[in-house]
């Protein structure tokens, strides 16, 4: 009868053990990992894939997890979803609630705001998959801060959940390791583009990455020393030869005016004059002969534009790319005024992906976007394009602004400065950069003479203006146009002249000290 009782005891003992130990095998086998579909800034799409890899079917399944205050859940999809303060509960719909053994599920959803999952666990136990919200939430906010020859130094804003450190990623390749929201990456060639990532870690795991960013070390020929380039356009207003301006002024770079749509989503001068074969690149031939290069300007007031005529970043890039192999262009601008394209939001992200695109196809090329403002800096339009290119990671070399028609009134050269300004308060607030890095990135077209509106920036005050850029380290000067810049005195607005007495080509030898 003891022996009986013993036996049996030993087995219930037995059977308790097997049960114990096969539980937490069984609860490592189902995990549930965080992935961004997609990311636009201000919010993301999310998924969530549960996997059982364990050897036998589940039945029912809760998924929950904490989104830190300020973002929140609005659409999901493929679950239901409840929420008590910051924690979020996702549970299975009637025809997805059976996970064979090897098989996954998976749901989604949208969130407004940047914070990812923390703290996740499946039916009770901790997630465990890729993105583990055990592991910190992904870092935001990554962004160049600065470029020399041979670095790129990046920033981010930190992750949540409790952090170790952070890896900066160039494809799959981990390229420093640090503890804070910071780093530099050394030892890259002149003139060479690179794209990051970066992802926080601590004992639980990996966060994901980080939405990507590109920059390009500094040091670039060519385009990059094309900081002095007025305008000049063989459409209109007597063009001059470009030679005969070089000769005169020491004027090595003109940015050539305007590559327009000649029907749909194919680049020409004006809209109407062929790539090759025309009087532009009659004048592009010339100044390459003289030791000197050009940057198109693309868009402009006037016209049939190109960026809302391209059905897509990729077909605007790839119209960009025939202008760029046709001349062997190290540089081009974007001149983004006319309302169809400045004041359309579709359109201004369209040709931001377009500037991408081109940045990764063509490594050392230089983007320039050129822009209207007001006396204190971009209006809300340009503000937003500048945001967008940050959040896009368009990776824009140089943001031009046009300080003039705009009601400056008399003092053109403080209006400027006041303008110019504010576009490097733009720029520090939407990139996290320094006075000396912003004003880098920074370029003025200006207007010689008399303006649309009357407004006078005489020699003198251009003269002012140049200093004022070369003292602050600004990357980009140039002015409407070279066609103008000769005298009429009398006060007319006119194509082939300034509206004011002058010497010729006197803006034109100022620029050229730039």
């Amino acid at each position: 009868m003891r022996t009986s009782s013993r036996l049996a005891a030993l087995l219930v003992l037995a059977l308790l053990t097997s049960f114990a130990l096969a539980a937490p095998a069984h609860a490592a086998a189902t995990t549930a990992s965080f992935t961004k579909t997609s990311d636009w800034g201000s919010g993301y799409e999310g998924k969530i894939t549960i996997n059982n890899a364990s050897s036998s079917a589940i039945d029912g399944w809760k998924v929950e997890f904490d989104l830190s205050s300020g973002s929140s859940v609005g659409t999901y999809w493929d679950a239901l979803h409840t929420k008590s303060g910051d924690r979020n509960t996702f549970t299975h719909r009637e025809y997805n609630r059976n996970i064979a053994a090897g098989a996954t599920v998976s749901f989604g959803f949208i969130v407004s705001g940047t914070a990812t999952p923390t703290n996740c666990t499946i039916n009770g136990a901790s997630c465990g998959g890729g993105g583990d919200p055990g592991a910190p939430s992904a870092p935001t906010g990554l962004r160049s801060t600065g470029t020399t020859n041979s670095s790129i130094s990046l920033s981010w804003t930190a992750s949540g959940g409790s952090v170790t450190g952070y890896r900066v990623y160039e494809g799959g390749s981990v390229k420093t390791t640090v503890s804070g929201t910071s780093a530099t990456i050394s030892g890259l060639a002149t003139c060479s583009s690179h794209t990051y990532t970066v992802a926080a870690y601590n004992g639980s795991g990996e966060s994901a990455k980080s939405a990507p960013v590109s920059a390009t070390t500094s040091g670039c020929t060519g385009g990059g020393t094309m900081k002095a380039a007025p305008y000049l356009y063989m459409g209109w207003g007597n063009p001059p030869s470009p030679s005969t301006v070089m000769n005169a002024t020491g004027i090595k770079y003109f940015t050539m005016a305007f590559i327009l749509s000649s029907g749909g989503c194919n680049p020409a001068w004006d809209g109407q004059r062929p790539l090759q074969g025309s009087a532009d690149a009659t004048a592009i031939s010339q100044i390459k002969a003289a030791g000197g290069d050009i940057i198109p300007s693309i868009g402009g007031w006037s016209g049939n534009k190109l960026g809302p005529n391209c059905s897509s970043a990729e077909a605007l890039a790839g119209a960009y790319q025939k202008v760029i192999d046709a001349y062997n262009l190290k540089a081009i601008d974007v001149d983004i005024e006319n309302t169809d394209e400045f004041e359309n939001a579709t359109v201004q992200d369209r040709i931001l992906g377009a500037l991408k695109i081109v940045k990764q196809n063509n490594p050392g090329i230089k983007t320039i976007l050129t822009f209207g403002t007001t006396t204190s800096g971009p209006n809300s339009w340009g503000n937003r394009l500048i945001q967008r290119a940050a959040e896009l990671n368009a990776n824009v070399d140089v943001f031009t602004i046009m300080p003039f028609d705009f009601n400056g009134g008399a003092n053109m050269y403080q209006n400027t400065v006041n303008a110019s300004e504010g576009l490097k308060n733009s720029l520090k607030t939407s990139f996290g950069w320094s006075d000396s890095v912003a004003y880098s990135r920074m370029g003025i077209s200006g207007m010689n003479g008399l303006s649309d509106q009357q407004e006078l920036t005489s020699p003198s005050t251009w003269n002012q203006i140049t200093q004022w850029a070369k003292s602050k380290g600004l990357s980009r000067l140039a002015f409407w146009a070279v066609n103008r810049d000769r005298p009429c005195p009398g006060g007319g607005v006119v194509s082939h002249c300034s509206g004011i007495d002058q010497q010729q080509w006197e803006f034109t030898k100022i620029t050229a000290g730039f």
